[in-house]
């Protein structure tokens, strides 16, 4: 009831500002198929982690653990969008086939979260399946400049966002709207009931672990609501707001995420090839089990982090941030119902996300452009993030520490039958005590080779 509420005052307000916008998108519609896209994507991920003998996780033997995982797939997109049928309300529908093949895994190896197992229980010792596919379709209706979308779909937003780091992305179904009625405005409006994992072939597939809470919670529903004003070229804001309910269906125990995020963006023009961008990032959590045997717990925890990036001859960029936890939940700052996807935060990098209880953590990075200097398409990347100050789960010490190292190197062709093409090489290294490593990231070597080619067909 309160999110049909919330979308009628939100419906409303686009409709009473709709003078303001610039122009009606709605107006502009050239019809269902004129308006139409096709795009296909296909990527190929190889990626291995060396856990340099500490991770816990068990394999078929109990007194041995897997301290290597290594893969290879193939993933390919399909992804329609119609355009809007001609008149005051316009009609559309939105289409995804999604496909993931193995290339290489095998028994020892397997658990990278590229493919589904060949069997569900306890063994992470399990063999990857030759290959999995899944499909969804959304419909949508616009009007003036505000379009709502139902059905399964990728999503994008800062309390709430659907995963694409491993062959094929997470998918998620509700509902969606997105307003552009006022200018330099997006007001966003989501209820959604079911989340697909990147690694599953099944609706509603994903699962969540919480250290102080029930274990393999699933998303039941999320409600979310914000948006960003650009008040000029060089400074936005954005606030978004959500409250996700987790847990099994038919099981008294309930796990509730309420989370508040802000942002500030601002860029400080120096000269015609210099220019500071400072970001701000900040969540504020409130996380409740619902117990009906021992009665609700609830947590707070605040994170936030700030950084200034220095672009200067259109070639080089340097950034340094910080990082900040607290609060009084024992895992830190946890985002896990949406697989990991909205962590809109400085030091969330390749491996770790430095959220652990009480953490402060530092980034240093630079990026290298190689256009200026003649070769478009080719640039390279660097960072050191270290993390202090880790409570341990026993709440008694402050004494944890880690750290971690990313370098990537990126081409993309620029021109010729396979433009767009990209290579792309990562490698991370990290290292925690066990104060750190108790969190559950244990040391890693890691390596990740990347091919894309996205190609439009309509």
């Amino acid at each position: 009831m309160q999110m049909i509420k919330l979308s009628v005052i939100a419906l409303a307000v686009a409709a009473a500002s709709t003078q303001m916008a610039v122009a009606s998108q709605q107006s502009e519609s050239n019809g269902f198929i004129e308006d139409s896209k096709l795009d296909v994507h296909s990527r190929v991920l190889y990626m291995n982690r060396d856990f340099r003998n500490k991770t816990a996780v068990p394999t078929l033997n109990d007194d041995k653990r897997q301290s290597y995982r290594e893969d290879t797939g193939l993933g390919l997109k399909a992804i329609y969008e119609s355009g809007f049928t001609q008149g005051t309300v316009g009609f559309g529908i939105d289409a995804f086939g999604l496909q993931g093949i193995r290339l290489d895994s095998g028994p020892g190896r397997f658990s990278n979260g590229q493919f589904p197992g060949t069997s569900r229980g306890a063994d992470r010792n399990e063999k990857a399946v030759d290959n999995f596919s899944k499909a969804g379709a959304a419909v949508k209706l616009r009007l003036s400049n505000t379009v709502l979308k139902y059905g399964e779909q990728f999503v994008d937003l800062p309390v709430f966002s659907t995963d694409d780091s491993r062959l094929l992305p997470e998918s998620a179904t509700g509902f969606l709207l997105t307003s552009n009625e006022i200018e330099n405005l997006e007001l966003n409006l989501g209820h959604f009931t079911a989340l697909s994992a990147m690694d599953r072939a099944s609706r509603d597939s994903t699962t969540f672990s919480y250290d102080s809470f029930q274990d393999g919670n699933s998303l039941r529903s999320l409600d979310l609501i914000g948006g960003r004003y650009n008040f000029t070229n060089d400074l936005s804001a954005a606030y978004y707001y959500s409250d996700a309910k987790l847990g099994h269906k038919g099981n008294e125990s309930r796990f509730e995420a309420k989370k508040h995020y802000t942002n500030v963006n601002y860029t400080l023009p120096l000269a015609d090839t210099q220019s500071i961008n400072f970001d701000f990032n900040m969540y504020n959590s409130k996380f409740t089990n619902k117990d009906s045997d021992r009665g609700d717990r609830s947590d707070k925890n605040n994170v936030w982090s700030l950084a200034a990036a220095y672009n200067f001859l259109e070639a080089h960029t340097l950034t340094a941030g910080y990082q900040e936890v607290t609060g009084g939940y024992k895992d830190g700052y946890v985002y896990g119902y949406d697989g990991g996807g909205s962590v809109y935060l400085l030091n969330d990098v390749q491996y770790n996300d430095f959220t652990s209880k009480g953490e402060k953590s530092f980034q240093a990075r630079y990026d290298l452009d190689m256009a200026t200097f003649g070769v478009p398409g080719l640039s390279f990347m660097t960072r050191y993030v270290r993390g202090s100050n880790i409570e341990n789960k026993a709440g008694t010490r402050h004494d944890g520490k880690n750290w971690e190292r990313d370098i990537e190197a990126k081409y993309v062709l620029q021109s010729g039958a396979a433009k767009d093409l990209s290579f792309r090489v990562r490698q991370a290294t990290y290292r925690g005590n066990d104060v750190a490593n108790g969190y559950g990231l244990p040391d890693n070597n890691e390596v990740r080779l990347i091919v894309e080619y996205p190609l439009s067909i309509l």
